[in-house]
């Protein structure tokens, strides 16, 4: 089986992947585009990409990306994420005076580089930062990845779990040509969009309330060539086929100019997840 991912070899995206997956082949992509595209034509069989974090929020590009392309969610797995300074074997903490990462893992650990008062510089990927900083040479230069990526590129770790905040997760979604019947308990995503009229998006949740279904997020997208206009992706637990989930989505219909169901898997057991260390 391979699955797509976005980022080099070490990625976070390629740690989730192999948590996630029993077996498969991680296959590498420059953009979150290009994930997308080797599934959709088929050329892997899955994609992992991330669609939110604990501390930074959504990943928005991907939530335009899901609606552009008929894939369908499948999964969904959270992970840890633990961030390191990574350097030369011979360089020192001491001697650091840039850090180069995603702009995403930067923010994360903000708080640390301004004690440390060293200059950032944002580039495409955390593991990608390590590749790029093993290929410039330059010793008064460290980068934020994960301890794989340090392994991968034959690195050092200067210092380990260096996020501000320890309760940093991010949460992947597998996607999917294919539907998968979910076992268990099961989330629902769909995005809708609604006419603009009072009260409709009160209406619309309200399709939900009515039937003790359980909203487990509302996310608020701006609509590609309509000004002002919104679309709202929503999860909730549930499945499809329940007849509670189908008469509020039927009843949802009623207010709504475009409904899609994105897809219904299995939740992660959040009570049961434990940080990696």
């Amino acid at each position: 089986m391979k699955v797509a991912f976005q980022g080099e070899a070490g990625a976070y995206s390629e740690e989730a992947g192999h948590d996630y997956f029993v077996s498969a082949e991680m296959i590498p992509c420059e953009s979150f585009d290009i994930v997308f595209d080797k599934v959709f034509s088929g050329e892997c069989q899955s994609g992992l990409i991330p669609i939110e974090n604990s501390l930074a929020g959504s990943i928005h590009h991907n939530y335009d990306l899901l609606l552009r392309h008929k894939l369908h969610i499948i999964g969904e797995y959270y992970l840890r994420v633990r961030h390191c300074l990574i350097s030369f074997p011979d360089a020192h903490l001491a001697g650091i005076t840039h850090v180069m990462s995603h702009p995403q893992a930067l923010g994360q650990c903000d708080g640390y580089l301004r004690n440390l008062g060293v200059k950032t510089r944002p580039v495409y990927d955390t593991s990608g930062s390590v590749k790029m900083l093993k290929d410039s040479g330059e010793r008064n230069t460290a980068a934020i990845a994960s301890k794989r990526a340090a392994e991968i590129y034959g690195m050092q770790i200067l210092e380990a779990g260096i996020e501000d905040n320890p309760e940093n997760y991010t949460r992947f979604i597998e996607i999917s040509p294919k539907i998968v019947a979910p076992e268990g308990d099961v989330k629902t995503s769909i995005v809708v969009s609604l006419k603009n009229i009072p009260g409709a998006l009160f209406k619309a949740l309200s399709v939900f309330a009515l039937r003790d279904i359980d909203l487990t997020k509302i996310e608020s997208r701006p609509q590609a060539g309509k000004p002002w206009e919104y679309l709202f992706y929503i999860d909730f637990l549930g499945v499809v086929n329940e007849e509670s989930v189908r008469r509020a989505l039927n009843h949802l219909d009623e207010y709504a100019i475009m409904l899609r169901v994105l897809g219904s898997y299995t939740r992660f057991p959040l009570d049961t997840f434990k940080p990696l260390a």
